[in-house]
């Protein structure tokens, strides 16, 4: 015999609308009722009829994912699994599901984001990267779907929602962490200068650099896509056989770092005797990476978690006051940098 949300309504002690109220998760409802609620519900068996729930609410209680790249190279740099991870739980929390975008490219990408709009096929979407001339966010906004960006849009600020770091702060503070050891021919290796990320990273070593008076050469900043090893093997290696090959390198993602790595293994250059690295995002790599690497924890989780939890308040109030929240990042310390 299947159990009703009049059963549950008894045996929780209160009204079967309450019940209704606490499955469409109604902000009239407190959350110690809806934790008992839910309690019984999970006790007595009761599962929601979800095709009958959006036939209702006229809602999917799914949350889109718009990937950087296409799924599959996107979850093989562990930031990303990290990052999903906190969506996750905010979105299992709040009984909604995630769809992952897929395309092996950005046109592809783009058109998939269309068709879950104008197909209603999700309630909310989550954009996790912010790029220059991208079209996704303009698109989203001209649709009026609630979403959120992870990341500082380039445009528009003042009307989309979004949850950062403040890079260009960490990209000082990872700078002046050198600099405090005694480096100062520090290079900076990052990924497609396209992406908001790198540009802010970038402009807070170029701020450490002017304050303390360090002259960085052109060739000390390195950018790359994150599928082009060739190529970031080959400036790599032109940049360790300068005279002046720097002492430092600033890596704005762990997946360069490994790069990085390999290159300077080849060279047989040891780290950080012989050259110190900082990293960013602080993933598995940078634990177990031989050294351990110092590394700027950038929160990946609560970035993951706090836009999920954002976009869905969205949904819930598509007037809500437009926000940004900003995670702090802190510098890790481990073996990968030495004083001079």
């Amino acid at each position: 015999m299947s159990v009703t949300i009049k059963d549950v309504a008894k045996q929780a002690n209160v009204s079967p609308s309450t019940v209704s109220r606490v499955i469409s998760d109604s902000n009239k409802i407190s959350e110690k009722t809806k934790k008992r609620v839910r309690k019984v519900m999970e006790e007595m068996g009761y599962h929601i009829n979800l095709n009958a729930r959006v036939l209702v609410q006229k809602s999917t209680q799914t949350i889109g994912i718009v990937m950087k790249h296409s799924a599959s190279q996107t979850l093989e740099n562990p930031f990303f699994p990290e990052l999903l991870r906190g969506i996750s739980a905010e979105c299992n929390e709040k009984e909604y599901s995630i769809l992952l975008t897929t395309g092996n490219s950005e046109e592809a990408i783009f058109d998939e984001v269309k068709k879950l709009v104008m197909g209603k096929r999700v309630d909310g979407i989550i954009v996790i990267y912010s790029k220059k001339d991208d079209p996704v966010v303009p698109y989203l906004l001209e649709s009026g779907i609630p979403f959120v960006v992870i990341g500082k849009p380039t445009k528009e600020q003042n009307r989309i929602m979004y949850v950062d770091n403040d890079n260009v702060q960490a990209g000082t503070d990872a700078t002046e962490y050198l600099i405090n050891c005694g480096h100062k021919r520090i290079c900076f290796i990052g990924d497609d200068p396209e992406y908001q990320v790198v540009q802010d990273r970038m402009s807070g070593f170029d701020i450490a650099a002017r304050k303390h008076e360090l002259k960085i050469p052109d060739k000390h900043y390195l950018t790359f896509p994150m599928k082009v090893d060739e190529i970031a093997e080959k400036k790599i290696s032109a940049l360790l056989e300068t005279k002046d090959r720097p002492t430092a390198i600033i890596s704005s993602s762990d997946v360069h770092t490994l790069m990085v790595i390999t290159a300077l293994r080849k060279k047989e250059i040891k780290i950080p005797n012989e050259m110190s690295i900082i990293t960013f995002n602080n993933t598995i790599i940078s634990k177990l990476s031989t050294p351990p690497l110092t590394s700027i924890d950038i929160q990946t989780y609560q970035l993951g978690f706090e836009a999920a939890k954002i976009v869905i308040e969205l949904i819930k109030n598509p007037e809500m006051f437009r926000k940004s929240v900003i995670i702090p990042a802190i510098i890790v310390e481990r073996e990968s940098v030495s004083k001079l």
